[in-house]
């Protein structure tokens, strides 16, 4: 039920169409009696940068989910950023601050890095190696260098992709090993695939499976299918895997608490879900 008390979430992008997040966030909220929806909004490119204001001054607003195409250019239309953001140059949530301020930050990243230590794997210390320096890349990238890996290995196709993360990373995470243009799994302890492979029957693995350690932590971007050929492939290899869905899962309790609301898990948000 929506009423007059309602406090709104707005899930920004087009299309609207494929959105799954009211399917995990409402059901939630109807569990837990929290007087709070999340309505799918299809602002268009054009109309974004006027109209994100503006939705922030409706008295009910508590907060904004970003997808495409929208990510980056929330950046420029923040007054606060996070280190997450201010790496990515992209944004996927919104919130005002008591002072009316558009607070911002990046979740991508987050759910990889949760999702990952719920299975007994920790980013301290660890060699990771991170295929794919796009939006996802990078925020996978820059929560794993928040979580203390003691180093990052940065690929991509796209000429200067990796250097230029590897760049952002250095300035705000001086400290921290970095080599770019590497595509080797052998010796990292984190493995993630996230580049669009995967998402097409027939392409190519992003690495050699081969030469992954058995004992490494595989994770994979896609949400296409629960088990893409990657993650099958790591886990006959031995390793412990992580499929697309379980980051976007393991987000949303962060994202929640950026919005301020009760703590949660991935498994009470998996429960009540209503995506089939």
């Amino acid at each position: 039920m929506i009423s007059g008390t309602t406090e709104l979430i707005a899930h920004l992008g087009v299309p609207t169409e494929s959105f799954r997040a009211p399917l995990i966030y409402n059901p939630w909220f109807e569990a837990k009696a929290i007087d709070a929806r999340v309505v799918p909004m299809g602002c268009e490119a054009e109309d974004y940068a006027a109209f994100l204001p503006l939705l922030f001054r409706l008295r009910n607003i508590r907060g904004a989910l970003v997808t495409m195409p929208h990510k980056v250019s929330t950046v420029a239309l923040l007054d606060r950023a996070s280190a997450a953001v201010r790496i990515c140059g992209a944004c996927n949530a919104v919130r005002r601050d008591e002072q009316g301020r558009l607070v911002g930050d990046m979740f991508d990243g987050e759910g990889f890095v949760r999702g990952m230590q719920r299975k007994g794997r920790r980013a301290q210390g660890a060699r990771a190696l991170v295929i794919g320096s796009g939006g996802v890349g990078s925020a996978i990238a820059a929560s794993l260098a928040a979580a203390g890996s003691a180093e990052l290995g940065l690929a991509d196709t796209r000429p200067g992709a990796a250097e230029r993360l590897g760049d952002r990373l250095r300035d705000h995470y001086p400290h921290i090993a970095l080599s770019t243009g590497v595509r080797d799994p052998a010796g990292w302890d984190i493995v993630v695939n996230a580049t669009p492979l995967g998402m097409t029957d027939g392409d190519p693995l992003p690495v050699d499976v081969n030469r992954i350690d058995p004992a490494a932590f595989v994770g994979e971007v896609v949400m296409k299918q629960d088990e893409t050929p990657f993650v099958a492939a790591a886990r006959r290899r031995g390793c412990l895997t992580q499929i697309g869905t379980d980051m976007l899962f393991e987000q949303i309790p962060a994202y929640l608490e950026f919005f301020g609301y009760p703590a949660a898990t991935a498994d009470e948000l998996r429960r009540v879900a209503r995506l089939t």
